[in-house]
């Protein structure tokens, strides 16, 4: 049985929460269950619009969807809130440009289908943490081939340059990934208001504690406050085997 928790933060800088997040442990559509975090971009009130209008847009596709398989289901759902998104910025001049990152998730039988376009992430932690999503970045990109070490890019002056945002191209591609869940694992998805605050084993560490799962949530959030908490705070955290530990 999952156990699961959510939560945003404005966190110390910013005066709008443009993060936002959806947990349902039951059905949605033909998925069990569906959890989402988007962290928002635009002007104004534009950012805070965009996560929330995909997010909604998203599980109404999902809800409504004829399609069978995972992947396909939120592909479809994930392409629709593009459109979406895209057409309301057309239409209303105070949300143009407009966008959000998005990391999308399921659990069906102790297998978890993750999907994700931007730079908010996918962890799964068991004895070691590990980020199952790939930020669509440019800092990312310079990782990837060579220009630039992990350390360096978590203060880099470009990190927050994304390349690929729900409801920033025509065409929207996402990035999917199938885990075999392990007894013991957790799923943490977040926002880089977290990651940008404390490093991987940092949140291992507070994920590792004998503490219950909302008070590993508050901690995470309370942590990236304490390092800055320069942007938006986003958690969602899974614990797929939680009936086993009690």
């Amino acid at each position: 049985m999952l156990k699961t928790f959510s939560a945003t933060d404005i966190g110390k800088k910013r005066t709008m929460n443009q993060d936002y997040v959806y947990s349902s442990e039951t059905p949605i559509g033909a998925l069990p269950n569906l959890f989402i975090v988007a962290d928002g971009m635009g002007g104004h009130n534009g950012g805070e619009y965009a996560s929330n209008y995909a997010v909604e847009v998203i599980v109404s596709t999902i809800q409504n969807s004829k399609e069978t398989h995972p992947r396909h289901i939120i592909e479809e759902a994930i392409k629709e809130a593009n459109r979406a998104v895209r057409e309301k910025a057309c239409s209303e001049p105070e949300l143009q440009g407009m966008g959000t990152t998005m990391v999308v998730a399921t659990v069906i039988d102790e297998v978890l289908q993750v999907a994700n376009v931007g730079d908010s992430r996918l962890y799964v932690i068991g004895e070691e943490i590990r980020q199952i999503t790939t930020d669509h970045s440019y800092v990312e990109e310079l990782v990837r081939v060579g220009g630039l070490d992990r350390e360096s890019a978590r203060t880099h002056p470009k990190k927050n340059i994304i390349t690929r945002a729900i409801g920033a191209d025509i065409d929207v591609v996402a990035d999917f990934f199938t885990v075999r869940l392990q007894p013991g694992d957790s799923v943490l998805m977040c926002s880089d208001g977290l990651t940008n605050m404390l490093d991987d084993e940092e949140i291992r560490m507070i994920l590792s504690g004998q503490r219950d799962i909302v008070e590993k949530a508050e901690e995470l959030i309370k942590a990236a406050n304490n390092n800055g908490g320069k942007d938006n705070i986003a958690v969602v955290l899974i614990e797929p085997f939680a009936s086993e530990l009690d």
